[in-house]
């Protein structure tokens, strides 16, 4: 009986630390799961979640992974969110996910010199935010990537947007040049728009803002060829070269047909152009045209600017394109 006794308790002892690694086992081992996204709403139980995650099919077992997180978790809390489970995650990395409360970050990107219609157009065109919004004011937007909850109204990622416009200008304003032309943030924001538009070239940005100012100093027209094209799309692609007739046209924006900035911006500038403007380059330049590699070449007089357009044309037959 003594020995029949022993070999009970043995199996027993067996049993017990084959059930002990497993439950071990379990927490490190890779879960079944695919990668996939959940979430996990505000004043979700540990529970709750693991009742999701079950049906996610992340987990094989709710109970299981609650017992397993109630010895080996630690005791922190899970978050609120919408979090990525990657394809084989244990239950520990699942857990360490929901602890950490590093959430999927979404992003909606508005580029430096996108106009505002892009921008809505961009906005409405992400289903994975809701409502609507009107056009924004051009102008008004800083160009960046900005996080949003999935489900998240359009009107309150808009409100970030234009808010960083409003906090970027209200810091940059007071640091502007004795060279800088503009005489309100309005302005620095209209000229920044030009900027933008004729130069890609971050280097050549305070210079173009250098020779508007020196031109509109010296009275004369900006003649800036995205002016003329702003009232035809609203700051879309053209398609096409422009028309004579579209650099004759009288109206608040071109710039071919009136001295001085237009009525209001052409597309929404980013912070180097908006800088370059309230810091511009010392220059005497007063023309610019294109190098054929990207980027301009300035000169201070008309003389030398009708050579560098000679050259240009040059370049321009040379590929054909004449």
């Amino acid at each position: 009986m003594r020995r029949l006794g022993c070999i009970i308790l043995l199996i027993g002892l067996a049993v017990a630390a084959l059930v002990t690694f497993q439950f071990v086992r379990g927490w490190t081992e890779d879960g079944p799961g695919k990668d996939v996204i959940v979430v996990v709403p505000e004043g979700s139980t540990l529970a709750d979640a693991a009742i999701m995650l079950k049906g996610a099919g992340v987990i094989r077992s709710a109970d299981a992974f609650v017992a397993r997180a109630r010895v080996f978790g630690g005791g922190a809390s899970i978050k609120a969110g919408e979090f990525r489970i990657p394809a084989g995650a244990s239950n520990r990395d699942i857990l360490a996910i929901l602890q950490g409360g590093k959430a999927v970050t979404r992003l909606v990107t508005i580029p430096e010199g996108m106009p505002s219609v892009l921008v809505h157009e961009r906005l409405m065109a992400n289903d994975q935010l809701t409502g609507d919004v009107a056009v924004p004011e051009e102008g008004t937007v800083l160009p960046d990537s900005y996080a949003f909850d999935k489900g998240e109204p359009r009107a309150a990622v808009l409100t970030r947007m234009q808010t960083a416009m409003t906090k970027f200008l209200s810091a940059e304003w007071p640091k502007r040049s004795p060279r800088a032309v503009v005489k309100t943030p309005r302005e620095a924001i209209i000229l920044a728009s030009i900027v933008e538009k004729e130069t890609s070239v971050a280097a050549e940005r305070p210079i173009v803002a250098g020779v508007y100012g020196n031109r509109l100093r010296a009275n004369m027209m900006l003649q800036a060829d995205p002016t003329i094209i702003y009232p035809i799309t609203r700051g879309k692609p053209l398609g096409r070269r422009i028309r004579k007739s579209e650099i004759a046209a009288v109206n608040d924006y071109n710039t071919y047909a009136m001295v001085g900035m237009p009525k209001g911006p052409i597309a929404n500038p980013g912070r180097l152009s908006i800088r370059a403007v309230l810091q511009p380059a010392d220059t005497r330049a007063l023309y610019f045209v294109a190098d054929g590699k990207g980027g301009h070449i300035f000169a201070n007089t008309y003389q030398e600017h009708n050579e560098n357009v000679r050259r240009w044309f040059e370049i321009r037959r040379a590929r054909g394109e004449l």
